[in-house]
C-alpha cells in the first residue's frame, strides 16, 4: 500500500486533475448558488469527459468502457471528490449492476449508457425501506408472462432527468434459515411507460445541484425482458454495485477531505492572533495533526479495499469500514477547518460552509454510518452463531 504511483497512474491523476481544473472548478460557485447544473455546462463537461477518455472509464473495454481497474478507479474518484457532486457526476460512471444485461437489454439499456446517449437511475430507496431494504414496498406480480409493477422510491440520485430506472421490487417471499425473506428483483423501467412516474424530489442542501427523483409506480406493465438478471436475485446484484461504491464513498471523502485541510492549514499558517500564526497554538495545531493523521488512515483504508477488491476477496464489512471511517473522518475535518477559520468559516464568500455543507451528506448516502457498523458487527458475532 505504499507502493509509488505507476506512470500509467500518475499520467491519470494528472489528467483528471486538468480536467477538473478546466470543466469543473470554475462553475463550482455558480452552481450552488443557482441550486442547479445549467443543462448547456452539464452536456459540455459530458463531451469533453468523452474527448478525454473519461467518460464511462469504469466499464470494462469490452463493452466500450475505460477498463479501469479498482485501484485506477479509486484514484479517479479521490479527485472527484475534491469537488461538486453535481459536476462531476456528468463525467458518468454507468452503475456496474447493468453489466448484467444480456440480449437485447446490451443494446437499448447497457450500451446507450456507456455512450452517453441514455442516464439510468439505481432506484433502491423507499420512503419507508431506506436502510431496511427488507421493509421494501415496491412490488411486482405476474400477470401471465408480464410483471405489473406498483409502488414508489425516493431520495434517488442523478444529475438529470434519466431514460429509465433500474428498479429493485419484492416478488415474493423465500423461507430461510433465518426466517421467511422478501424474494427481491431488479427491473429495467423505461421513462414514459403508462404508470410510472419520475418527477424532481427535495432539494438537498447538500450538493446543491444534484439532482433527487421521485418515481411511483401504478399497474406499470414490464415484459419478461425487462427483469435485470435473474428474477429474486436483485439483492446479490445491488450488493455488487454498493460495495464499491461505499469505496467509492471512502475515496470521494479523502480527497475533499485533502482540499479542505490545505485550507485550513493555510490559514493556520497565516493568520494571526496575538502576534502569532494561530497553528502555533496547541488548540489549532493539534486540530490539524488530526486531520492528517485521520485522512492518512482513511487512504490507507480505501487501498486496502481496492486491493481486496481487485483481487477478488473484498467482504461486505471491508467496504462497510471504509464507508463509516472515511465519511466521519471527513465531517470532523469539514468541522474543525470551520472551528479554524471561526466566523469566516461561516462566510458564502469562502467556500468553506459549502465543503462543509456537501461533507454532511456522505455519512447518510450509500447506507449511514449505522447501517456500516451493523454489518461490521454482524461480519464479527456470525461466526459465533450470534
Amino acid at each position: 500500500m505504499s507502493q509509488a504511483p505507476s506512470y500509467e497512474e500518475d499520467m491519470l491523476l494528472k489528467t483528471v486533475q486538468s480536467f477538473l481544473d478546466q470543466e469543473v472548478y470554475p462553475h463550482e460557485d455558480m452552481v450552488d448558488r443557482l441550486g442547479e447544473v445549467p443543462l448547456e455546462l452539464g452536456r459540455q463537461i459530458e463531451a469533453r469527459a468523452k474527448e478525454a477518455g473519461l467518460f464511462a472509464a469504469n466499464l470494462p473495454e469490452d463493452v466500450g468502457g475505460g477498463g479501469l481497474n479498482y485501484k485506477a478507479m479509486s484514484i479517479v474518484e479521490r479527485e472527484y471528490g475534491k469537488t461538486t457532486h453535481a459536476l462531476h457526476s456528468w463525467i458518468a460512471r454507468p452503475t456496474e449492476i447493468l453489466l448484467a444485461c444480456e440480449g437485447d437489454q446490451i443494446e437499448r439499456y447497457l450500451a446507450p449508457c456507456v455512450t452517453g446517449e441514455k442516464r439510468e437511475l439505481f432506484a433502491l430507496t423507499e420512503p419507508e425501506a431506506g436502510s431496511d431494504v427488507m421493509g421494501m414496498k415496491t412490488n411486482a406480480r405476474r400477470d401471465g408472462e408480464d410483471w405489473i409493477l406498483n409502488g414508489s422510491k425516493h431520495f434517488i440520485s442523478g444529475p438529470v432527468m434519466p431514460d429509465f430506472a433500474i428498479v429493485f421490487a419484492a416478488t415474493g417471499v423465500d423461507d430461510t434459515p433465518r426466517g421467511p425473506r422478501k424474494r427481491v428483483t431488479a427491473f429495467l423501467v423505461d421513462v414514459g411507460l403508462a404508470g410510472f412516474d419520475c418527477r424532481e424530489g427535495n432539494k438537498c442542501v447538500s450538493y446543491r445541484g444534484y439532482k433527487t427523483f421521485q418515481l411511483s409506480f401504478d399497474n406499470v406493465r414490464l415484459g419478461p425482458h425487462q427483469i435485470l438478471g435473474e428474477e429474486g436475485r436483485g439483492l446479490e446484484l445491488s450488493g455488487k454495485w454498493l460495495g464499491m461504491g461505499r469505496i467509492w464513498v471512502g475515496a470521494t471523502c479523502c480527497g475533499k477531505a485533502e482540499r479542505i485541510m490545505a485550507m485550513a492549514t493555510d490559514w493556520a499558517a497565516n493568520r494571526k492572533q496575538f502576534g502569532k500564526p494561530i497553528g502555533s497554538f496547541q488548540a489549532t495545531g493539534f486540530r490539524l495533526a488530526d486531520m492528517a493523521i485521520g485522512l492518512r488512515t482513511a487512504d490507507l483504508l480505501v487501498a486496502d479495499a481496492v486491493e481486496r477488491a481487485d483481487e477478488g476477496r473484498m467482504q461486505d464489512q471491508d467496504a462497510a469500514m471504509v464507508k463509516v471511517y472515511c465519511s466521519e473522518m471527513l465531517n470532523k475535518v469539514a468541522d474543525d477547518t470551520v472551528q479554524i477559520f471561526g466566523g469566516m468559516g461561516l462566510m458564502e464568500e469562502l467556500p468553506i460552509q459549502r465543503l462543509w455543507r456537501d461533507s454532511r451528506l456522505e455519512r447518510i448516502w450509500d447506507g449511514t454510518s449505522e447501517i456500516q457498523r451493523h454489518i461490521i458487527t454482524r461480519s464479527i458475532l456470525r461466526p459465533l452463531g450470534a
